[in-house]
């Protein structure tokens, strides 16, 4: 969905898109993924203790 207003925007003025907001969203998105498997490998590995 952010793809797409980010590429509405850009049809109508490439200056109409908010960019820092973009750069944002990007950073979100990148670091989600990591993220989550980080926090799950973490709660595999204390539950992995308490229950073995």
């Amino acid at each position: 969905m952010t793809g797409a207003i980010i590429g509405v925007g850009a049809t109508k003025r490439f200056s109409a898109v908010r960019w820092g907001v973009t750069q944002s969203l990007m950073a979100a998105w990148v670091l989600t993924i990591p993220g989550s498997g980080l926090l799950a490998a973490g709660i595999y590995y204390t539950a992995s203790l308490l229950f073995i």
